[in-house]
């Protein structure tokens, strides 16, 4: 009897020892969890978020701009933070000032840092600051993203807002442009103030000057001082300047443009240890991409065509893409094929020498020979970026557009 009772104590004590544990675990477990709630949130709404996007087509139609004196059209529009954004959302702000801007277009990119600084100043003032992209991701073309990392997706404008830490609603109005016709932005950016009434009492530029540093948004701010004031505004319309709106229309022009590529003349070059070297040392004035690859490997031949669209992107500025086949030279009718599959009209080479040890060295010591490799070049031979494996291609084109080189602003 006695053996039974110090049994039962000791699994009472136990039991009790082990739910202690297991309470202090949960606890902290929801500790932890709430602090990866916390610093993932926006993520996480953005991924459980209903809304999916799908760009059409949209007929040709004569666009008109709003009117001094009109009402602010309706929306319901998704915005980068994972819900949906109405009008009657902002319906206790005196002022509403709605902005058509995009993520690609260098004028856009220029005011960005303008806009977040005008919703901070007047945020106390019961001023609205609402951004919308009125882009259609059809009417883009690679050509029209020389300064940018991004396009005007909906996933696009996530990023954007993640990487600039917008403090406004960035809202998505890309996929039948509904809300853009009827507010009819000419350009991006371009604004739209309304009062307390909804009516529309400026409408036209942010500043008169693109450059950033220059100037801090001075017609919109005299806009929203004037109308919070209740007095006339001088010039209630003014101008705007920046890249026109890609409505969903334009999508001829990309089939034209695409074809244009196409019909380009692929070729590959016979190169021998020497003369890739030299491709290396960079004795352009170029900067220089070069992504080493091969037939036989896979993850090569799956990532190519993003380096053909790079080129696109960036070839009418101060970058070239070059490309080295790592076939042997026996195979070089294969690799023209694939080149040319992916309209690789660029400066393709295909090293003579079977020796892959002398290509190794021949193209970066450091390197140890696995494919795929990719190497961002300056001018004079100046490695400033390198990845083996398969390329984070958000992080390349981030990497190419803010090189001194380059930059995102004209």
């Amino acid at each position: 009897m006695k053996r039974n009772y110090l049994s039962y104590l000791l699994l009472k004590y136990s039991l009790v020892v082990l739910v202690g544990a297991v309470f202090a675990q949960c606890k902290s477990d929801t500790k932890n969890s709430s602090v990866s709630t916390d610093e993932n949130e926006q993520a996480q709404v953005v991924d459980t978020f209903a809304f999916s996007s799908n760009p059409v087509k949209v007929p040709e139609q004569e666009v008109k701009t709003l009117e001094i004196g009109d009402k602010a059209p309706d929306f319901n529009l998704p915005g980068t933070d994972g819900k949906y954004h109405s009008l009657s959302d902002y319906s206790s702000a005196k002022v509403l000032a709605v902005i058509f801007t995009c993520n690609h277009c260098p004028t856009a990119q220029a005011y960005e840092e303008r806009i977040k600084s005008i919703t901070s100043d007047y945020k106390e003032k019961s001023v609205q600051v609402v951004a919308i992209s009125p882009n259609s991701p059809l009417g883009l073309l690679p050509e029209e993203l020389g300064y940018s990392d991004l396009g005007d997706t909906y996933k696009d404008m996530i990023i954007r807002d993640k990487d600039k830490n917008f403090n406004f609603p960035y809202l998505y109005d890309g996929d039948n442009q509904e809300v853009s016709l009827a507010y009819g932005p000419a350009a991006t950016p371009h604004t739209f103030v309304f009062d307390e009434q909804r009516t529309l009492q400026y409408v036209g530029r942010i500043d008169d000057t693109e450059k950033p540093g220059t100037k801090n948004g001075e017609d919109l701010r005299n806009a929203l001082d004037k109308i919070l004031a209740n007095e006339e505004l001088e010039e209630p319309v003014t101008k705007t300047f920046g890249c026109s709106t890609k409505w969903g229309w334009k999508t001829k022009n990309r089939e034209k443009i695409d074809a244009e590529w196409a019909e380009k003349e692929v070729t590959l070059q016979e190169s021998s240890t020497d003369e890739l070297k030299e491709v290396i040392k960079n004795n352009s004035e170029n900067l220089r991409l070069i992504n080493v690859w091969a037939t036989w490997c896979a993850p090569c031949r799956i990532e190519y065509p993003e380096f053909v669209t790079i080129q696109r992107m960036f070839g009418d500025r101060d970058f070239e893409f070059v490309s080295i086949s790592g076939d042997k030279l026996s195979k070089k009718e294969s690799a023209l094929d694939f080149l040319e599959s992916t309209n690789s009209a660029v400066g393709n080479h295909i090293a003579v020498n079977d020796d892959k040890y002398a290509l190794i060295e021949a193209i970066d010591p450091e390197w140890n020979g696995a494919l795929p490799y990719t190497m961002l070049i300056e001018p004079g031979g100046n490695v400033v970026w390198t990845y083996q494996g398969e390329v984070d291609f958000l992080e390349l084109k981030k990497t190419i557009v803010e090189h001194p080189m380059m930059g995102r602003i004209y």
